[in-house]
């Protein structure tokens, strides 16, 4: 299979570029068709030589995903599915928020963090997304506002779909300082957002890039018993090795960490799990952020529930009263398949089906 052209970053395209023997400046033009002009096709680069683009169609495809499902909420959320060139699935989803239009993109198919409660992990890790990969997931969503010639464009990244982000961490950082480029789609650093469930030696190395990018850690639960149990990634990773990173990630960056808590119901809502989180990161308290994340349900997961309304609040309010930065996070599209992973895992099950239908 061809690679993406969106693969590169705009140095890595300047070195091929100087490569094949082309002036420098032919990589300037190349970057400009693709994320300001947002062609289709390598004929629509009208200003480059037809050896050039002969060369160009040889070596690479523009984008190599196609579109399988689209499915739309009425809050204005949209969810895709998108089929990889070697047929495998992947979710993106876009979501309309106050501040602009955010677009959480997946960087592996399938995952192997194995938290209990995910859809995503139900399906084990299959392989990484390349770059060219994880930068058309953001092409073909914003694709799909300029065919509605309304102006909008993609402002906002958070990379929290399907894999563990710095289990891919080369390619996801490629990503970044693609989309980031001030010469392309120049989405702020400080509007994306890189979320992991806590490899801490990832962490510091994140922090040595020298990029604006947002930290997430996907965190779940105030104690090493109760992580394990629902993260088996913590068994590898305890508080003691994450906290320690994220600390060197502090004070490397000066930059707040936000950490993402499902709530689940009876399970790690309680007031006195309250009480641990805030003590956990009672160090940290001007340099973090709690996200509380409502649980969609997963069939596959029964075990879990999400935790009513009240256990909710009286969590949220111990946090505050613990002098804790927290908010209860919005839904988006609970009336598609709003649980990252479900649609892809729901397709699937579909196809099988289908596929043992034929067989019968």
């Amino acid at each position: 299979m061809k690679p993406s052209l969106y693969g590169m970053t705009r140095d890595q395209l300047k070195d091929w570029i100087i490569e094949q023997g082309e002036k420098a400046f032919r990589a300037d033009q190349i970057w400009d068709w693709l994320y300001t002009k947002r062609v289709q096709s390598f004929e629509e680069m009208t200003n480059l030589s037809k050896p050039l683009l002969a060369m160009l169609s040889e070596q690479f495809v523009l984008n190599p995903l196609s579109q399988r499902i689209v499915q739309e909420s009425a809050d204005g959320t949209v969810k895709y599915l998108f089929e990889l060139p070697d047929g495998m699935l992947i979710e993106t989803v876009l979501m309309r928020q106050h501040y602009g239009l955010s677009v959480c993109v997946t960087t592996q198919v399938g995952c192997n963090i194995g938290c209990t409660f995910c859809a995503s992990g139900l399906i084990k890790k299959q392989r990484d997304l390349n770059a060219g990969e994880i930068v058309s997931q953001i092409m073909l969503v914003q694709k799909y506002f300029d065919e509605r010639g309304q102006g909008e464009r993609v402002s906002h990244v958070v990379v929290m779909g399907i894999g563990e982000p710095f289990d891919n961490y080369s390619n996801v950082l490629n990503f970044l300082r693609t989309i980031n480029d001030d010469k392309g789609l120049a989405i702020g650093a400080r509007h994306i957002t890189v979320s992991t469930s806590g490899l801490a030696h990832k962490i510091r190395e994140f922090a040595n890039e020298g990029i604006q990018v947002n930290l997430a850690v996907s965190l779940h639960a105030p104690n090493n018993d109760l992580r394990s149990s629902i993260m088996k990634i913590n068994r590898a990773f305890p508080l003691e090795k994450l906290f320690a990173a994220i600390d060197y990630y502090i004070k490397t960056t000066n930059r707040r960490v936000t950490f993402e808590y499902i709530m689940l119901n009876e399970v790690n809502d309680g007031v006195e799990q309250a009480k641990e989180l805030a003590n956990l990161l009672k160090d940290i308290k001007k340099l973090s952020y709690v996200n509380l994340i409502p649980y969609n349900p997963v069939t596959e997961h029964d075990q879990y529930s999400r935790s009513p309304r009240e256990r909710v609040m009286a969590f949220y309010d111990t946090l505050k009263k613990q002098g804790v930065n927290c908010v209860i996070r919005q839904e988006h599209g609970t009336d598609i398949d709003a649980a990252c992973g479900q649609l892809r895992s729901n397709t699937m099950k579909k196809d099988a089906t289908k596929v043992a239908a034929v067989n019968l």
